[in-house]
């Protein structure tokens, strides 16, 4: 029979007002390279934003680079010694190209100019910088900003290609105007962009293989043309949920309602809008799927009728005739394929724990996640949540007030448990 007994994780008995910063890369050192392009004072805010992750960030300048920024800007920010001089004679004796390179988890060199490129691709150590990329064993990002014409040209792409082939990863150039006024590919990525591949390249990849099925945001029901019934689901939690499994080496696909957020780098995205269209795009899609997170707010009713025309307002009342939509959760768990792992989310408003094991006996999901959205400081139009994770076998897990990224590393790990359960 199902347990009903709480168990809160160590410090959850009593719930925080503000959430603890969600600090990923806590205990990890990394090594931020800045070489001599304009979009080294890009490099001067994403240091400060990579440091916030909980890591410590040290900068290695080329000689190049300080003419754009000064040192002390970026020692400023990170709080650590900037290193720029192969020979300098302080610190000689540790030898701190090779100190350096031994304490840290990740090495990011932003901006890379074509020269730095090439000098890896080549294995060319010429200065403090070239040196410390040798000497480091660990991932290594290098994320290309430099003039669209000098980025097509085929020397740089054979030395981009020849990093990838020596098992750098690069990260990808956006489209648009650089600093000389030309149009095309060399911009420096946005922040949003830099950080997944940072947070993909020190995370272990314990989802490699696996295809993720994540559905997010709310659904509209239309009522004619220009008015429908929505909810404030937001998308943000299918999302963390979606970047997390991503960062683990999961191939995920992620079905998402209208949100209003920006969609999360190298994700598959199916965008759809209403609970018939996810109800058909998840059906197809679940099929190929090891595990399907459904934490998307599907409208539980629908329009019997909907008006080919705006609606207009010819007398006082407006009677409207709805219909139950099809519970997604219950048909995947009814037609899953073999092992595959199913988690539903569910939002409430009273009664979450009552309310949240009377639907994972009902549904038959492995897992369910459960939150109290009438909250203001969790559920709904913000970054953080409290949840609880109820078990099919009726246990329940209490979170605190967490970052919603880190909710979805927990229930993550819970969902690894279950997947090593399948395999022994």
């Amino acid at each position: 029979m199902p347990n009903d007994n709480v168990k809160p994780i160590p410090g959850s008995e009593i719930l925080s007002e503000e959430a603890p910063p969600y600090t990923p890369l806590e205990g990890k050192t990394v090594l931020l390279g800045i070489t001599g392009g304009i979009a080294a004072y890009k490099a001067a805010d994403y240091s400060k934003k990579i440091r916030a992750l909980g890591t410590r960030v040290i900068p290695v300048m080329t000689k190049h680079a300080t003419e754009f920024v000064s040192p002390i800007t970026f020692a400023a920010l990170t709080g650590e010694k900037m290193y720029t001089d192969l020979f300098c004679v302080e610190g000689a004796e540790t030898i701190p190209h090779i100190e350096l390179a031994r304490s840290a988890d990740l090495f990011l060199v932003l901006p890379a100019t074509a020269n730095i490129i090439a000098k890896a691709a080549n294995g060319l150590a010429d200065d403090f910088l070239s040196t410390l990329l040798l000497a480091f064993s660990g991932p290594v990002l290098f994320s290309p900003s430099m003039n669209p014409a000098m980025y097509a040209h085929p020397a740089t792409q054979a030395n981009i290609e020849r990093l990838k082939t020596l098992g750098y990863r690069v990260i990808e150039p956006e489209i648009g105007e650089t600093a000389c006024g030309d149009q095309g590919k060399g911009r420096l990525p946005e922040w949003s962009v830099v950080r997944e591949a940072i947070l993909k390249a020190t995370t272990p990849q314990t989802l490699r293989g696996m295809n993720v099925l994540v559905s997010a945001g709310p659904t509209r029901e239309y009522l004619d043309p220009v008015r429908y019934i929505s909810n404030r689901s937001s998308g943000v939690m299918g999302y963390a949920m979606a970047m997390v499994a991503f960062r683990r080496g999961a191939r995920v696909t992620l079905v998402s309602g209208p949100a209003s957020i920006p969609h999360p780098p190298g994700i598959e995205i199916c965008p759809v809008e209403t609970a018939g269209e996810m109800e058909d795009i998840i059906g197809k899609l679940s099929q190929d799927a090891h595990v399907i997170i459904m934490t998307a707010a599907v409208a539980d009713y629908t329009p019997a009728v909907r008006a080919d025309r705006k609606i207009k307002k010819n007398t006082p009342e407006l009677r409207l005739d709805l219909v139950r939509t099809n519970d997604i959760l219950s048909q995947l768990v009814k037609s899953r394929k073999g092992r595959q792992i199913i988690v539903g989310f569910c939002a409430e408003t009273q009664d979450l724990k009552a309310q949240a094991i009377k639907k994972i006996r009902l549904k038959g999901a492995d897992l369910l996640i459960a939150n109290d959205v009438s909250q203001p400081d969790a559920g709904f139009d913000v970054p953080n949540n409290r949840v609880l994770i109820v078990s099919a076998d009726g246990d329940v897990e209490a979170l605190p007030l967490l970052h919603k990224e880190e909710v979805g590393e927990r229930v993550w790990d819970r969902i690894q448990d279950l997947l090593l359960q399948d395999t022994c």
